[in-house]
């Protein structure tokens, strides 16, 4: 196994297990359940728990990719932290709708439904961080 993809793995799936642990709290404990209320809008409290872990991993997974994952990038840091918000924001759009189908449409509980959407999300994360957010430019001749 390359060591690229061993240190994504280890990141990524520390990352990964850290907002799962976010998200099942924060769907039991914060929101208990209990749809909120933001202005005019109502959010399910699987969502609510669902955007609430992808603040705070998205943070902590940035500063992991920058600096021990895809350190051979040769793009700017705020290239890099626009690029990974990008892939972040389609990730998170994912999300929001696998977890919608499977919650809401396949009726799967709340928590299988987040795992199922993991391992989709991290395949996506990993091409679009590799390919995009923190791909190494050819040097110019």
């Amino acid at each position: 196994m390359p060591e690229q993809t061993f240190r994504y793995a280890a990141c990524g799936g520390a990352n990964t297990v850290f907002a799962i642990i976010v998200f099942n709290l924060a769907h039991q404990y914060i929101f208990k359940g209990d749809n909120v209320d933001v202005g005019p809008l109502v959010i399910k409290s699987y969502n609510a728990a669902l955007f609430l872990s992808f603040c705070i991993s998205f943070i902590i997974g940035f500063l992991l990719m920058k600096f021990v994952v895809f350190v051979d990038s040769n793009l700017r840091g705020r290239i890099q932290l626009f690029r990974y918000l990008v892939a972040y924001f389609v990730n998170l759009v994912l999300s929001y709708l696998l977890m919608k189908f499977f919650v809401e449409y396949a009726a799967i509980n709340a928590m299988v439904a987040q795992l199922i959407t993991t391992v989709v999300v991290i395949t996506v994360s990993y091409l679009s961080q590799k390919h995009f957010s923190f791909k190494v430019k050819p040097e110019r001749r």
